[in-house]
């Protein structure tokens, strides 16, 4: 349902884009663009998600005691 409601908006932008002039067309494409890209399902795997940090290997030094320290 969302897929088809992004197409659709993408049509309708490249549709008034052919009205355009240069500036506003390149501009109403890129938006097209941006549309097609939210409803596409393959190209929404998650690349825009920022990755998890990597685990630790070795634990943080404030878990240490240090001297003096029990």
């Amino acid at each position: 349902m969302e897929q088809e409601f992004y197409q659709g908006l993408a049509q309708r932008v490249r549709v008034i884009a052919e009205k355009a002039d240069p500036f506003t067309r390149r501009r109403l494409l890129d938006l097209a663009k941006r549309y097609d890209a939210k409803g596409s399902p393959t190209l929404r795997s998650g690349a825009t998600e920022r990755p998890l940090p990597t685990p630790r290997t070795t634990p943080p030094a404030s878990i240490f005691s240090g001297p003096g320290e029990d």
